[in-house]
């Protein structure tokens, strides 16, 4: 299955606009996001097809604004979601056998749509939805959700072009199958784009597909839907269902045809959904594909020959944009002697210069955290570092959620390396900082490498070569995406694939075709043009 005479498309990265005022983005945004938020929108599954209403609902609010309702989504029963597997099952006899080309063309589709149409919409779902600033959403819903979309394609023809050796006497070629049985796909509230790749990657190599969205993520992901609707994903092909994810769980891993799993959420979510597939794995009619992008506890670390403008300003946005909602947001930090002075005084400078509010308002550039769970979590810890006698607040350490779920961006500064906040995540817009003595950069390197049980995200800054080689061999195995004069967040599909070993996931990267490897089983076949007729070989004589 090579390209054979067909070629698609080069994938290039979605242009992100800017939305400065006058734009016709902007005002394209915020008429869409005026109108979704009065919209009261009624929520349905979609399973095989069919929208699905059961009647048992719960709403949907901004968590900017947790008094208005958006509308309301409908929770499935355990039959709802056996009817998506055995949808998804019957959908597949179709779908696994059609022209790889034919599938491309959906999904190239659809991030024309996205680009087009239905741009506005999406992101203005996000800011709702998610709290995402504009550019937050932009450079997500719209530009990485495209970028998945099409460079998935370009990858699948690069995989299907990858052949074995033939002679003259036999022909050898693979096949790329789609996995036997179907997918379950367990999505985030972060980031739009991911809740759509993660079941729009597997569909694409052919496979059919259960799909959950977060909670936290329902609004914004019912335009996903509307997406691939339009686009001409075939009905069962992507089924979604919401709800209780005990019993949605436990309804797909009992099936005997569940063979994988693409999941981006919690590490302890993630590792009793191992366990349980283990406990499991007598009853599975193939060995299942687990493929998961979990938690991480993101570090900077500077050296003495760093600019400090450069550093503070890594802390500044990868700490806080998105409230340090990103599974690659900086929460620690290493910072020496020498150099905290002034870093400290550009951090707080930045800090205190933020906007907070609404993302409606263009000009804020913080705005809630998703929920009151995690508002509560955050505050807990916040007023943790207040009492401590081994942690300080250097600016932020407010809270507020009686209009909606605002932690103020706070900065932490410990004397300890293995405070709670250096090693815990949090995922909010908190981030601790430890002062090292400038001539101690080899051991700040490995207590960076053994502090916590993540390996997602880093960043180090340093314009002495020999101290960058060295933090490059010391911290080989503490992120899966490291980065070298630059904040640790903000990896492009095509260019930085996305995705760390240890605790924060099986490093399948997410952005390249080693994630599309994972939802295939290659069928190797041998063609021999003149069958042998004689036992027989020459050294019998």
């Amino acid at each position: 299955m090579g390209k054979g005479f067909y070629e698609v498309p080069v994938a290039v990265n979605e242009p992100v606009k800017d939305y400065a005022p006058g734009s016709p983005e902007r005002a394209a945004v915020l008429a869409a996001y005026k109108e979704l938020y009065n919209a009261n929108v009624d929520v349905p599954m979609y399973i095989n097809g069919e929208e699905v209403r059961t009647g048992d609902t719960a709403t949907m609010s901004p968590p900017h604004e947790h008094q208005h309702i958006l509308g309301s989504y409908h929770r499935a029963t355990q039959a709802n979601v056996q009817s998506a597997i055995d949808g998804a099952l019957e959908a597949r006899k179709a779908w696994s056998q059609m022209p790889w080309e034919q599938r491309a063309a959906i999904f190239l589709r659809a991030a024309e749509l996205i680009a087009g149409p239905y741009r506005a919409k999406i992101n203005a779902a996000t800011m709702l939805a998610q709290s995402k600033t504009i550019y937050q959403a932009e450079i997500d819903a719209a530009c990485e959700f495209i970028d998945f979309l099409r460079f998935n394609v370009q990858f699948m023809t690069e995989i299907y072009a990858e052949q074995p050796e033939s002679t003259s006497g036999a022909w050898n070629r693979l096949e790329y199958r789609p996995l036997e049985g179907f997918i379950y796909a367990i999505t985030p509230f972060n980031f739009t784009a991911i809740s759509g790749n993660l079941p729009a990657s597997a569909a694409l190599m052919g496979n059919v597909v259960v799909w959950k969205p977060s909670d936290s993520q329902i609004f914004s992901a019912k335009v996903i839907v509307d997406v691939f609707k339009e686009a001409g994903v075939p009905d069962g092909v992507i089924n979604v269902v919401y709800g209780d994810p005990v019993m949605i769980t436990n309804t797909v891993l009992d099936s005997a045809d569940f063979s994988g799993l693409h999941f981006t959420g919690s590490t302890h979510v993630f590792k009793n959904l191992w366990k349980q597939i283990g406990e499991n794995i007598f009853n599975y009619k193939t060995y299942p594909r687990i493929v998961g992008e979990t938690g991480g506890k993101d570090f900077i670390v500077a050296h003495k020959s760093s600019n400090s403008k450069q550093v503070s300003t890594a802390i500044s946005r990868g700490a806080f944009e998105f409230q340090g909602q990103k599974c690659s947001a900086a929460s620690r930090c290493y910072i020496p002697q020498s150099l905290w002075p002034a870093v400290k005084e550009e951090v707080i400078a930045d800090v205190e210069s933020f906007k907070i509010g609404s993302p409606e308002d263009m000009s804020n550039f913080i705005t809630a955290v998703i929920h009151e769970g995690s508002f509560d979590k955050l505050a807990s810890y916040i007023d943790a570092a207040k009492a401590d006698a081994d942690a300080e607040i250097i600016v932020g350490g407010n809270y507020d959620k009686s209009k909606g779920y605002f932690i103020e961006p706070t900065v932490i500064v410990t004397s300890n390396p293995k405070y709670t906040t250096m090693c815990t995540e949090l995922f909010g817009p908190v981030v601790t900082i430890f002062v090292y003595e400038d001539d101690a950069w080899e051991e700040t390197l490995h207590l960076v490498d053994e502090t916590g049980e993540y390996a997602l995200t880093g960043a180090v800054f340093s314009e002495d070569r020999y101290a960058l080689e060295t933090a490059v061999k010391i911290l080989e195995n503490a992120a899966g995406n490291f980065y070298i004069n630059d904040k640790p967040t903000g990896a492009v599909v095509g260019q930085q694939p996305f995705g760390g070993a240890r605790g924060s996931g099986t490093n399948d990267k997410a952005g390249s075709k080693l994630n599309l490897y994972r939802w295939i089983s290659p069928r190797m076949v041998k063609e021999t043009f003149v069958s042998p007729t004689d036992y027989r070989y020459p050294f019998l004589g």
